[in-house]
């Protein structure tokens, strides 16, 4: 099914933010003084290096699991999807990286001080800690927290495109780009990126029991 990609950017807009709790508040609040409140795709790619840990330490946990569960066919099967699913995710927010780092290059973006290696070796070593503390101690916990995380860079990438209109004009020639997304324009790629920050967000409110919190849009992937 195709999906009305723009619609869903405006719908991203209109939607409120979650009511963050104290963590994320935390984590976003060092997020902008770091990387400044500016949306920008700097910033962007921060988020991305960042946003693959979760899913990563969420299959080790479950992997435990496996081997140590085998004999509880329900157990079993949980951890399973939580692994297919993580899996999948991860390998998303790989490419949204990559596309990232591929228009920063197109555009003659330079990184910015904080994706120097050596602040982000010192920022994945914190948020790799906290995510195998979460995934051990209460994995239903992560998911409500990385929700709160998809959720904000959902809401990111919609103003994003909001504040870029050049992108709508801007062909979509990048081979990687392309590879990710079939569209013809870059606003429509980072409409689809945010687009599957909201999917992993519902994704993370199915796995941690909580439905109501699921927003619901015609095309959206199956749990």
């Amino acid at each position: 099914m195709n999906i009305d990609l723009r619609k869903e950017q405006l719908a991203s807009l209109q939607r409120p933010h979650l009511n963050y709790g104290m963590a994320s508040r935390f984590f976003f609040f060092g997020m902008d003084l770091v990387a400044g409140k500016k949306n920008d795709l700097p910033k962007a790619k921060l988020l991305e290096i960042l946003a693959c840990i979760p899913y990563r330490e969420w299959q080790i946990r479950q992997y435990a699991r496996l081997t140590f569960r085998y004999f509880n066919r329900r157990k079993v099967n949980w951890a399973q999807d939580i692994i297919d699913w993580g899996r999948a995710a991860q390998d998303n927010e790989y490419m949204h990286l990559l596309v990232i780092q591929e228009k920063m290059r197109e555009d003659n973006i330079k990184d910015k001080w904080y994706l120097a290696t050596p602040v982000v070796f010192m920022v994945v070593g914190f948020y790799v800690l906290m995510s195998r503390v979460l995934a051990w101690v209460n994995i239903k916990g992560a998911f409500r927290f990385n929700a709160e995380f998809e959720d904000h860079a959902e809401h990111i990438y919609a103003q994003m495109v909001a504040d870029n209109p050049q992108w709508e004009t801007q062909k979509v020639t990048n081979e990687v780009a392309k590879e990710y997304a079939n569209v013809e324009n870059w606003a429509d790629i980072f409409r689809r990126i945010g687009l599957d920050e909201r999917d992993h967000r519902n994704h993370s409110f199915h796995f941690a029991a909580t439905p109501g919190k699921i927003s619901v849009y015609e095309g959206m992937p199956a749990f």
